[in-house]
């Protein structure tokens, strides 16, 4: 049973082996999301921050700006030196990440959609992607408002299928640091609310009915991408408020790889619009 502590939810925490369990689907099914706590040890976490640090530095001495047509976001480090603040298809430019998708756990997972050609989306959407959140004046990114993932198959003029969307967490982020909210079964509303409920993006206004996760770094959530969520600003600032993430979706139907030549999708040119 879930309990509502005022705005902190009291939910259930599991730990993902290599078969999703009946209480995992059951849970999964009525509330559209899962946490696993310490899916990774201290020391992966730190192994992959790493890798993703090194492919940053790479990326920003190169000068790059998109990979396989996304942007990249930028901002500044607390010293001011350019730092890249979302990253895409990270494990196609590290072994060690591309091994972590291989994982047999992360396999498991796929059997949380109905089976129809289910697959980790590596080269496909954006691949894995690291979010490197922080709040201060010059950061472009410390939250991001309400929104589903899934009608972003509409802007490629596609169906929308199902997906996952798999958060690799490698800073602690308590609920009162913000972070990851969700509304819990929202999942399971009609294609018009996954579309129209909130403002997608733009609306930052907690709702009385989301919850907060406590999240500590090597947990690992998923959500369905059907399921409303955002991600609180922090209330601290600097190094106190650093929050990064990898997630990678989990997908359906035709096989779309991306490459260096692939357009930008259209979705991507508003991000201005919604930024902050």
């Amino acid at each position: 049973m879930l309990k509502d502590m005022g705005n902190k939810f009291e939910g259930k925490t599991f730990t993902l082996g290599e078969q999703i369990t009946d209480e995992q689907r059951a849970f999964f099914n009525e509330y559209g999301f899962l946490h696993f706590k310490n899916f990774l040890s201290k020391e992966t976490v730190k192994l992959f921050l790493n890798e993703a640090h090194r492919v940053e530095k790479e990326w920003v001495d190169k000068g790059i700006e998109k990979m396989n047509g996304t942007p990249l976001k930028f901002g500044k480090d607390p010293a001011g030196n350019t730092m890249i603040q979302r990253m895409c298809f990270l494990s196609t430019h590290s072994e060690i990440l591309h091994q972590y998708l291989q994982d047999p756990r992360l396999k498991a997972l796929l059997t949380l959609l109905e089976p129809n050609n289910n697959r980790i989306a590596e080269v496909e959407k954006d691949g894995l992607v690291f979010n490197h959140y922080i709040n201060q004046d010059n950061s472009k990114f410390s939250q991001m408002g309400w929104h589903t993932d899934s009608p972003r198959d509409l802007f490629l003029g596609q169906k929308i299928l199902k997906m996952l969307n798999i958060g690799t967490h490698l800073d602690d982020c308590p609920f009162e640091n913000g972070g990851l909210r969700v509304l819990p079964g929202t999942h399971k509303l009609s294609k018009m609310k996954v579309l129209f409920l909130k403002k997608q993006f733009i609306d930052h206004n907690p709702d009385p009915n989301e919850v907060g996760l406590d999240i500590e770094a090597g947990d690992l959530t998923v959500h369905d991408g059907d399921l409303w969520h955002r991600v609180e600003v922090c209330p601290f600032t600097g190094e106190k408020s650093r929050r990064r993430v990898m997630y990678f979706p989990i997908i359906q139907g035709k096989y779309a790889p991306k490459d260096e030549n692939s357009s930008t999708p259209f979705y991507h040119r508003l991000a201005k619009i919604v930024q902050r």
